[in-house]
């Protein structure tokens, strides 16, 4: 786990922690994050993008690399949880209490965040029984700005024959969780991984009475850690 101490010198606006938020959720899979591909995820424009990089830069909260990307500094690292936090904690509660589907909830929790201050996002926990894990599987950071470290990878960087838990499963396309929770390929799904194709082919899983084969690229959001017992995954 690592924590981050109240002592911040720049006050950070909403907006900058939005940003950063998503810094940090993308650059946990890459050293840098690029500009256009930060842009994409937050439906903004180049030059919007562009603007707020700049404000972050000269904060202090993010280093920014020509041709590479930018990255968080750990002061850009303390901002973001925050955010993070409140976002994950909304998702629960649309999937818990409103019933939403997890393929649902990520678009919906960046418009029903803005509206949560910190005595509603403190009331949510309470509803939802201080969850740990978002529907997706990714940690919520706590209130202090503890925000625990999986020991986990992609599914495609296990080798065939090895046993695992799906940790959670990293991707915030629709169609794609759909399909996975339609199949029973959610956190917390113990599997055995039977095969997978030499360069970048498909990958045959079994769980719980299924036989399933999955596609490289979708096969690469799900993140799993590895367990010993394959005949109690392959169950």
């Amino acid at each position: 786990m690592i924590s981050y101490p109240d002592d911040l010198t720049h006050p950070a606006s909403p907006a900058m922690q939005r940003y950063a938020a998503e810094v940090y959720r993308l650059q946990e899979q890459r050293p840098y994050v690029g500009l256009a591909e930060l842009a994409e995820h937050l439906d903004v424009s180049a030059q919007a993008v562009s603007r707020m990089v700049q404000r972050l830069k000269e904060a202090g909260y993010l280093v920014h690399k020509p041709y590479r990307g930018v990255r968080l500094t750990e002061a850009g690292e303390r901002i973001s949880l925050p955010a993070i936090r409140r976002h994950r904690l909304i998702e629960v509660f649309l999937v818990k209490v409103m019933g939403y589907d997890w393929s649902e909830t990520h678009e919906v929790a960046d418009v029903f965040e803005l509206g949560v201050n910190e005595v509603i996002e403190d009331r949510i926990d309470r509803l939802t029984g201080h969850p740990t894990r978002c529907p997706h599987g990714d940690p919520i950071p706590t209130r202090d700005g503890i925000m625990a470290r999986l020991e986990d990878m992609s599914l495609i960087h296990l080798a065939s024959g090895e046993a695992g838990v799906i940790s959670r499963v990293r991707t915030h396309d629709p169609a794609r969780l759909r399909y996975l929770g339609s199949i029973g390929l959610v956190p917390g799904t113990r599997f055995s991984l039977r095969s997978c194709a030499p360069f970048n082919g498909p990958l045959r899983l079994t769980y719980a009475g299924h036989d399933e084969v999955l596609g490289y690229e979708l096969a690469s959001a799900i993140w799993v850690e590895r367990t010993a017992d394959e005949a109690q995954a392959a169950d």
